[in-house]
């Protein structure tokens, strides 16, 4: 990392906990100025307390993505910035579509899809205006093949995906990358466990006879060397599963 680009900022959305956290402090190592933003403040204070005693430069700011009129202010602080990670969103729920809940479907296309859509509407200007931007859309596995049980959030992944895909063609020629990250099975605290509405059980049976599912640190270093690649090169997908995951349906459990 060059003097400049130490300089440079990244900001990192749905960053209280699990990949957004993970990667807030993998982009800090890599010497960039990070802007921590989630609804949770107390989290990404704390967060950026570490980082700011580790001997980085981090700050925290309470944003929900998909209150666009505070993402337009919070987008106003800015001029040129060289990272956007847009991790926010998760899912709600398992059932299968005959008998899902609409509002767990809006709920999660609001905060995947339109959350997404909000922070970089609002980033790109200052994107461009650094002169070498990067967009980070992570997706997911369920952004690539469907899986049943999956309806809602598979649907809202997919959309991000064509987000992520359509926004690279239209921008093409702009010194600004899209780069796309679809992890598979990644065990975090809260991620299971919040799509089974608490229910520990539930979320525990996901991993279960999985000797490594992918971590948190895992993605967000997949995340920081595609965003560390030089200038001119762009990784427009990457998909990251863990050895015993061969596809959304096919994971090797040991008894």
């Amino acid at each position: 990392m060059t003097v400049a680009a130490a300089q440079r900022i990244a900001i990192v959305t749905g960053a209280s906990s699990g990949i957004g956290a993970a990667t807030a402090r993998g982009l800090a190592a890599a010497g960039y100025r990070v802007v921590l933003t989630a609804r949770r403040k107390d989290r990404i204070e704390a967060l950026a307390a570490e980082l700011t005693e580790a001997g980085h430069d981090a700050m925290a700011y309470a944003l929900d993505v998909t209150d666009r009129a505070a993402v337009d202010t919070f987008a106003t602080a800015f001029k040129k910035i060289a990272v956007l990670v847009n991790n926010a969103g998760g899912a709600l729920g398992a059932d299968p579509v005959a008998t899902s809940d609409p509002a767990d479907w809006r709920q999660m296309y609001e905060t995947n899809v339109l959350g997404t859509l909000n922070v970089t509407q609002a980033l790109l200007p200052a994107l461009t205006a650094s002169g070498d931007g990067t967009v980070v859309v992570l997706s997911s596995t369920a952004g690539h093949g469907t899986y049943e049980g999956g309806g809602g959030y598979v649907a809202a992944k997919h959309a991000e995906h064509v987000l992520a895909e359509t926004l690279r063609l239209e921008i093409v020629g702009t010194p600004v990358r899209v780069i796309e990250i679809a992890p598979g099975m990644v065990k975090t605290d809260e991620f299971a466990l919040t799509r089974f509405g608490g229910d520990s059980e539930k979320a525990a049976k996901v991993y279960a006879g999985v000797a490594e599912p992918l971590t948190a640190d895992d993605v967000a270093d997949t995340i920081t060397w595609a965003v560390t690649r030089p200038p001119h090169v762009n990784v427009d997908l990457l998909v990251v599963r863990p050895r015993a995951q061969a596809s959304n349906t096919k994971v090797h459990r040991e008894s």
